[in-house]
């Protein structure tokens, strides 16, 4: 599998694409004045505690007040408060972590009343960002992540990440970063480790240890509530997440952000900062990579699955549900369950792709075609593990009911993707919405596929807008229109007809007699 990153920085926002051999894997728009982004640690005041709860809402100035709860408060929290509180009482002298006498652990049925006070001064991490009319969730078990590891100050332990299995290579890592790790400092290897050298790994942790003594300087000057440390940039924290040597490009068309990038390869990965490009092209970078035409595809209502069926989204303040269709395919088999499976197959692929790339999170319930049999309802249910074993998110999912609904939890740290891809209407001035333009020489060619495919049209007449027919025959050689009759059959005839809509089209018989192409899935926008 060949995958390229798409960076597009504007002046308001920032855009990145993952690609997966040239398809949409995932995609994120952060806003350049975004804050209180997941990682960020802020030296926060508690506002008030909520003993129902077990939690306290903190002041981290955010518009609405950050929410922590007690078992968010993380073991060593006493220590953290005795340390900050030490911290802030001599402004001028850095306290050294390895100094600091380590308090007992917080019990795990203990109560917020009896750890924290109103008015407190605390330092805490967002863990969530904030969610519609909610704050940002927060954690007092504060991380620093790398490539490699991350740091947790205030521990003394190394754990390895479960995904290596030898035994032989979690010796060699815990030794090694052992070896590294200041005292007072925990550590988790991170899967990437895996056959790392030690050098790597030292060079990684000095670079976690300079941050968290620059966020040691931020909070002795800070003043309540203040930012002590800031995650990197969205494109080097997606980066540091995803980065494998399988990347074959990473372009960028932006100069700071580049040189941004190159200096985070070239320090994790040297012989890769060749893969890290400035796209100086004069086409949109979005454009140039066909990232523009899969968003529009990909992330309105109705997405489109392979052989014609498709799947309704909809995202709700509590959950997210995704309605199953077959559209045309329901035509493709004699036996009901062996094509209900395929539809459901086929979909299944779509919603765990979906999944990422709309970083859909909380409830995800399904509406599969419903399946009689129970060895195709584990099939699919299988199947779906199977997709998902790719997505970084935790998640777990649910064998199917027997109305044949699958329900999912999946982690959600930022706001699902919302992206507006309907159009105003060109016809109408703007009182409806369409969709996309972009898609619709997409829109004609599944219905040519659908005409002649479904309906078993060899010879018919497709009139268009003479604005859209000159679009198809664009190009002396290997036009649209040229690609459709070579794949649709010579016995197609486009003609351009004053008449019609800008986006409206009519198919007539070798007899003129009209047919009609509606289908279920033209009613969704």
């Amino acid at each position: 599998m060949t995958r390229e990153v798409v960076i597009d920085v504007q002046p308001k926002e920032i855009t990145i694409g993952l690609l997966e051999d040239g398809r949409l894997a995932e995609y994120q728009r952060e806003s350049q004045n975004a804050s209180f982004s997941v990682g960020n640690i802020y030296l926060a005041k508690v506002r008030k505690l909520m003993p129902g709860l077990n939690a306290a809402f903190v002041d981290v100035g955010c518009e609405k007040e950050g929410f922590i709860h007690y078992q968010d408060l993380g073991l060593q929290f006493r220590t953290l408060a005795k340390f900050v509180k030490q911290q802030l009482s001599d402004r001028k002298h850095q306290l050294p972590l390895d100094k600091v006498k380590r308090e007992m652990d917080m019990p795990k049925d203990g109560t917020v009343s009896d750890v924290l006070q109103q008015g407190q001064e605390i330092l805490v991490q967002i863990a969530k960002e904030p969610i519609s009319t909610k704050g940002p969730r927060l954690t007092s078990d504060i991380s620093l992540p790398g490539r490699f590891m991350v740091l947790i100050p205030f521990q003394d332990k190394v754990s390895v990440s479960a995904k290596i299995k030898s035994s032989e290579e979690k010796s060699r890592l815990k030794q090694i970063v052992n070896a590294v790790r200041p005292k007072n400092f925990g550590v988790i290897v991170r899967t990437s480790a895996q056959g790392v050298q030690a050098e790597e790994i030292e060079h990684e942790m000095t670079s976690l240890m300079h941050r968290w003594d620059e966020s040691m300087q931020k909070l002795m000057k800070g003043q309540l509530p203040s930012l002590v440390y800031e995650e990197t940039s969205r494109a080097v924290a997606l980066l540091r997440d995803i980065f494998n040597p399988s990347f074959e490009n990473i372009w960028v068309n932006d100069l700071a952000t580049f040189n941004q990038i190159k200096e985070y390869v070239h320090l994790i990965a040297p012989e890769k900062a060749g893969v890290v490009k400035l796209y100086e092209g004069e086409l949109p970078i979005l454009d140039k990579f066909d990232v523009t035409r899969q968003i529009k595809s990909s992330l309105g209502k109705t997405v489109s699955c392979k052989s014609g069926a498709y799947i309704i989204i909809e995202h709700t303040e509590a959950l997210h549900v995704i309605d199953v269709n077959s559209g045309h395919r329901s035509h493709q088999a004699d036996d009901q369950e062996e094509n209900a499976l395929a539809v459901d197959m086929a979909a299944a692929e779509e919603i765990a792709r979906q999944m990422r790339l709309r970083d859909m999170g909380g409830i995800v319930v399904i509406d599969f075609i419903d399946l009689a049999k129970a060895e195709n309802r584990e099939a699919l249910f299988q199947h779906m593990k199977q997709l998902m074993q790719g997505d970084r998110a935790k998640h777990n999912i649910l064998p199917l009911s027997k109305f044949c609904l699958m329900q999912i939890t999946r982690q959600r740290v930022r706001p699902v993707m919302d992206v507006q891809t309907a159009e105003s209407c060109p016809v109408c001035g703007g009182r409806h919405v369409v969709k996309p333009s972009l898609l619709f020489p997409d829109i004609l060619e599944s219905k040519l596929e659908y005409l002649t495919g479904e309906l078993k049209v060899k010879r018919f007449r497709l009139h268009v807008h003479p604005f859209i027919a000159a679009y198809l025959k664009r190009g002396l050689f290997f036009s649209r229109l040229w690609k459709w009759k070579m794949k649709f059959g010579w016995g197609m005839r486009l003609i351009p007809d004053q008449s019609l809509e800008f986006l409206q089209y009519k198919a007539f018989d070798a007899d003129r007699n009209e047919i009609d192409l509606k289908q279920p899935i033209d009613s969704q926008v």
